[in-house]
């Protein structure tokens, strides 16, 4: 069969975030998408090597760079109107799983067994779900703070939410909290900065 899969995914950079917000430096689901697989496989060679786990870290790569696959079908949603209330929140779960299942159901057959329990969130393990769930704050957290440095005081009550969140996060993963003290500060730093660190 000729398949429309790849064609759907090239569409994330077309699909952009924080959609309700005024952002100074413009960010689309492919940009993310990367970032939080970069941090996801940051976090599990943390988790690996610092504290005794026993997480595949390419897989939970794979597994965030897909994370958002659904919204090839549908377009991102604020989660201010997406967790609005429990009804809500219910509502597009149902609407994500099916556009997970109309992803998978694009490529050819004999493959998609593959990527069954990459793709479709409800099938991917528990463990590697917390570690990208916990990278998608943690990027999201990041933006809040690169656009509060360019001084756009919209982001200030999102970056006090992501923050308390990220608090009660590394409580039950200690990978998170080495990872912020270990590489937050300088992912807002200027080139400058960057260069001096360098030296």
């Amino acid at each position: 069969m000729e398949s429309t899969f790849l064609a759907w995914m090239f569409r994330m950079p077309l699909i952009k975030r924080w959609a309700l917000m005024y952002c100074v430096k413009k960010e689309n689901v492919a940009e993310h998408s990367h970032q939080v697989a970069i941090i996801a496989h940051l976090l599990a060679v943390i988790k690996n090597e610092k504290f005794g786990g026993n997480i595949n870290a390419d897989r939970v790569a794979t597994i965030a760079l897909y994370h958002e696959a659904s919204e090839t079908q549908y377009g991102d949603v604020v989660s201010p109107t997406k967790y609005a209330n429990k009804e809500i929140s219910r509502e597009f779960k149902k609407i994500e799983a099916l556009a997970e299942k109309q992803c998978l159901e694009s490529l050819p057959e004999d493959i998609r067994h593959v990527f069954r329990d990459i793709i479709v969130q409800d099938n991917v393990d528990a463990q590697y779900k917390a570690i990208v769930k916990a990278a998608d704050n943690l990027a999201a957290y990041i933006k809040t703070l690169d656009e509060i440095r360019h001084n756009n005081v919209e982001f200030e009550h999102v970056e006090q939410r992501l923050r308390a969140k990220l608090m009660v996060t590394q409580q039950q993963m200690p990978e998170v909290g080495y990872f912020m003290e270990t590489f937050l500060q300088y992912c807002t730093a200027s080139v400058d900065k960057l260069s001096e660190k360098r030296t």
